[in-house]
């Protein structure tokens, strides 16, 4: 595996979506087949065996879980903002930097299956966490947490616990 290749596509904006910031856009990777591959079975490598669907979080979640679950040969489970599902079985709100958001997930989820959430990035945590608490009140089990990128600086860690990365920034 070359992850160091797929890691060099994340591209790099200055100064997105506001001054001083550094954004870091996972799309050229996700477009490069190569290196979508390698990141998604690092993804999953650690929880071989050990989860029975994936979890993606809108919106590029959904094209690692879609991916990881053929993979894997599990079903995909879509975490989606509050207000795009005709039939929501759960949601959690969370606190934002200005504001809050709300996210859904359909009634799908067997009692006691063991889910694997996968993102694109991990960066105060609050989404991550906001979709543990999801899976657990849909009455399933969060069998691992993993994303691509991690922006170390910003404490998600510390707020949705272990989760494996790929890279760090």
């Amino acid at each position: 595996m070359d992850l160091t290749r797929a890691e060099s596509l994340i591209a790099l904006t200055p100064d997105y979506p506001e001054p001083g910031v550094l954004f870091r856009d996972v799309s050229p990777l996700l477009a490069d087949g190569d290196a979508l591959r390698e990141v998604v079975e690092a993804l999953i490598a650690p929880f071989d065996g050990r989860f029975d669907i994936v979890a993606g979080i809108e919106a590029r979640g959904f094209l690692l879980a879609g991916y990881a679950a053929a993979l894997a040969g599990v079903g995909m489970l879509q975490i989606r903002k509050a207000g795009k599902l005709p039939r929501p079985a759960a949601a959690v709100s969370y606190a934002l930097e200005y504001g809050t958001a709300t996210i859904e997930a359909p009634g799908v989820l067997r009692p006691g299956e063991r889910v694997l959430l996968l993102d694109d990035v991990l960066a105060t945590g609050g989404t991550l966490t906001a979709a543990q608490r999801l899976v657990e009140d849909l009455g399933a089990v969060v069998a691992g947490s993993a994303v691509v990128l991690e922006l170390t600086d910003l404490g998600g860690r510390t707020v949705a616990g272990d989760v494996h990365t790929v890279f760090t920034a």
